[in-house]
């Protein structure tokens, strides 16, 4: 009701409720797009066009080969990396067997003693094939710095990070099996 007496629709209050809001959105709204001259255009410019050709790029000159005492190098480290690898896969058999009498046994006992031994033994055989592996990525860095060809040199460092890789897979079976 009213103070004259009579009745107001019932949606009155609900339409003033959201056109007042409405109303003063637009208002801002609108004054926001006056002025419209002092905006530079959206249309392309000249600069924005496609024209011109691309330059011809010419290939880069060939990287020229390592030096004959650098590649003669890569076989006797291949060679190195080998023989530690014979090596280690001939003691890894006899790590082995020390390794699973040691398998459930108390840290310090004897056979764990001795099976941690034969583990040291394996790993110092590991060390050798790093070694060749670490001379490998010194002439390879070397040889690049140089923008020298390092393809060689990474044929024969890829050959060495195999043999260290399966060094490294029996070496953690191996300490797998002692942590049991």
């Amino acid at each position: 009701m009213t103070a004259t007496g009579k009745r107001r629709a019932p949606c009155y209050g609900i339409a003033m409720r959201f056109l007042l809001p409405l109303a003063a959105a637009s208002l801002a709204l609108s004054a926001c797009a006056r002025d419209q001259g002092e905006y530079p255009s959206l249309a392309r410019r000249p600069a924005e066009r496609i024209s011109g050709t691309a330059p011809v790029v010419t290939p880069p000159p060939e990287a020229p080969q390592p030096p004959a005492e650098v590649t003669g190098q890569l076989d006797g480290l291949v060679a190195k990396a080998r023989a530690a690898d014979a090596k280690f896969r001939a003691a890894l058999p006899r790590a082995q067997a020390l390794v699973g009498a040691a398998a459930g046994a108390a840290v310090a006992s004897e056979s764990w003693s001795v099976a941690t031994v034969a583990l040291a033994d394996l790993e110092s055989q590991r060390s050798q094939a790093m070694i060749a592996l670490a001379d490998l990525d010194a002439l390879y860095a070397a040889e690049g710095i140089k923008q020298s060809d390092t393809t060689a040199i990474a044929a024969a460092r890829d050959q060495v990070i195999a043999i260290v890789a399966g060094e490294d897979d029996s070496l953690n079976a191996l300490k797998g099996r002692m942590r049991s």
